[in-house]
């Protein structure tokens, strides 16, 4: 089944299968893996890396993604192309006489992903054929709310007026209370109580018949456990509360989810909920 994500940004392991240069392996950064596979495959003259032009076929064997931008799926995937040179990992044994160069690729982005500031992110980590899945080494298992997932990825655009309604307008805004009426969300923030200006950035729950909106920075607050970080990891809403990933309030405040079920957001069901709550924009296209 081939799972579509709105705002996607991931970062890419391919594996050559090229009986010449098998074992080869290469690191890149899309917002479009389907389109990104059939360049490698094609040549330099339709878009593809010089480094993997005249050596296909490639297979896309696995991908990260749910990085809040680009800038942020670039700086892993120059990490993770050069993890000699990156500060954050130089601790990271160099590669063994025992190892492929797609077991090694897969012990790097292990230790990335549970190394700051990727291990605070709401990361997936997909195998796109299972049949090339690799276990997690001894120790280097991701944080629990980046979760594994399978098979082919569609990237989705959101469109520049989804983008420009998620910042002041949330699809609770108006809503349906269950009995037919139509209820307005609170116009003051769920964490301070203070009157929400029309300028300011809000969040709201994934929840669709939760009406919490807060400022971003009180949520923020709300949020983080340890007052040294900065960026949050997931919470429980003030109102009705559900988990909730950080990065996902975050995606839906950029346009996303604008059609997400209530039944993945059940309160009793936190845990599997922040697994899968991005395979519900699947049912939502």
């Amino acid at each position: 089944m081939v799972q579509e994500i709105e705002d996607f940004y991931g970062v890419y392991l391919l594996l050559c299968l090229n009986p010449k240069f098998k074992g080869r392996t290469y690191i890149g950064y899309t917002v479009n893996p389907n389109r990104r596979i059939k360049q490698h495959n094609t040549g330099t003259h339709a878009g593809g890396a010089y480094r993997t032009s005249g050596k296909g076929p490639w297979e896309m064997v696995l991908i990260i993604h749910g990085f809040p931008n680009d800038v942020s799926g670039l700086r892993f995937e120059w990490a993770w192309q050069h993890p000699e040179k990156s500060r954050r990992l130089r601790d990271v044994p160099r590669k063994t006489r025992k190892e492929t160069a797609f077991q090694y690729r897969w012990r790097v982005v292990c230790n990335m992903l549970r190394t700051a500031p990727w291990s605070r992110l709401g990361l997936n980590v997909r195998w796109l054929k299972q049949e090339y899945r690799l276990d997690y080494p001894d120790g280097l298992e991701p944080p629990l709310h980046m979760p594994i997932v399978f098979g082919p990825v569609v990237s989705k655009k959101v469109t520049k007026s989804q983008k420009g309604s998620s910042a002041m307008i949330t699809p609770q805004a108006v809503s349906d209370d269950g009995d037919g009426l139509m209820v307005l969300a609170s116009e003051d923030c769920a964490v301070c109580s203070s009157h929400i200006q029309t300028e300011e950035t809000t969040l709201t729950c994934l929840r669709p018949s939760c009406h919490m909106r807060a400022h971003i920075v009180c949520l923020a607050k709300c949020f983080l456990e340890d007052v040294t970080q900065i960026l949050p990891v997931e919470g429980k809403c003030p109102r009705c509360d559900v988990t909730l990933l950080w990065s996902e309030l975050v995606r839906q405040c950029k346009g996303c989810y604008r059609n997400l079920s209530e039944s993945v957001m059940q309160p009793e069901n936190d845990r599997n909920r922040v697994q899968n709550v991005a395979e519900s924009d699947e049912d939502s296209s």
